[in-house]
């Protein structure tokens, strides 16, 4: 599957009842169209993916599917229980998805033929990315036999040990040198230079969501962003936990599109963050613009 460029990973925006806005979402991912993103990942960590029902999940999917009409792969999250994973995987699949993103399944642990497993499921269901985060903490040698099941096509790093992540990338391109890896680090971006490093080229960008045009002239290049733009929204972003999240839906709001609150347990950006969080926009659009 061919995903390039920037990954866009939109937010799912609420109305004021609570409810999924799917005008908002549409709207939202037509103007991330507009940027040429590699590819575009719905109902996914930024996209609240755990605080979904399983009919937002669906029909989350099925607006990104008609908006982006086939233009660039798009992928929805499933995780979970495998049951809920499977619908999910089914339900993704009839709306007219590519592949999957699959998340962890949370408390349930198993050893590691377990986990492939249930990986192997969901996988024949659709193409899968296996997110490495949390409670997945994979050897490369498992890695090595993910890859080698029908159906996953990559894996996502949220763990950041680059260590771990040379290791298995060595691993796994002798035997499937096609195999995809991604940075999954919340702000990607800022720790692009390690993981290029070691041979990673392909980043989830929740910048995009809010301002394309930086995270489209960092992919360009311009590095003066990492340290004027990107190293303040990592520290604004640790202030408060969930703010990797909450931050991009304020982002979204500020930039125009009203896509509401975060649901809980996350919790909404505070005014005085808000101010900080807007700033940052304002200087890094005029750094893009010099």
């Amino acid at each position: 599957m061919n995903l390039s460029g920037v990954l866009f990973f939109p937010v799912t925006p609420f109305d004021a009842a609570g409810g999924l806005a799917e005008e908002v979402l549409a709207e939202h991912i037509r103007q991330g169209m507009e940027h040429g993103p590699g590819g575009v990942f719905a109902a996914c960590g930024t996209g609240e993916f755990s605080a979904l029902s399983e009919a937002e999940h669906e029909r989350a999917v099925r607006v990104a599917a008609e908006v982006v009409a086939g233009r660039v792969p798009l992928f929805a999250g499933a995780g979970g229980p495998l049951g809920t994973a499977l619908r999910q995987a089914r339900a993704a699949r009839d709306a007219g998805a590519d592949g999957l993103l699959l998340m962890p399944p949370y408390l349930a642990q198993g050893p590691g033929h377990g986990f492939r497993a249930y990986v192997e499921a969901i996988a024949a269901e659709l193409p899968v990315i296996v997110y490495q985060r949390g409670s997945v903490v994979l050897e490369p040698e498992t890695v090595v036999e993910l890859a080698g099941l029908p159906g996953v096509i990559g894996l996502k790093d949220g763990l950041g040990d680059i260590d771990r992540m040379q290791r298995t990338v060595l691993a796994v391109r002798e035997a499937y040198p096609d195999f995809l890896f991604f940075n999954g680090l919340p702000t990607a971006e800022l720790t692009m230079p390690a993981y290029r490093g070691i041979g990673v080229e392909l980043y989830s960008s929740a910048v995009f969501a809010f301002a394309p045009e930086i995270a489209k002239a960092y992919l360009g290049g311009d590095e003066r962003l990492l340290t004027e733009f990107y190293a303040p929204l990592v520290r604004l972003r640790a202030k408060v936990p969930g703010y990797a999240v909450a931050l991009v839906k304020a982002g979204v709001r500020l930039r125009g599109l009203d896509a509401g609150p975060v649901r809980p347990p996350l919790v909404d950006v505070t005014g005085e963050h808000l101010a900080e969080l807007e700033a940052l926009i304002k200087s890094g659009l005029e750094l893009v613009a010099s």
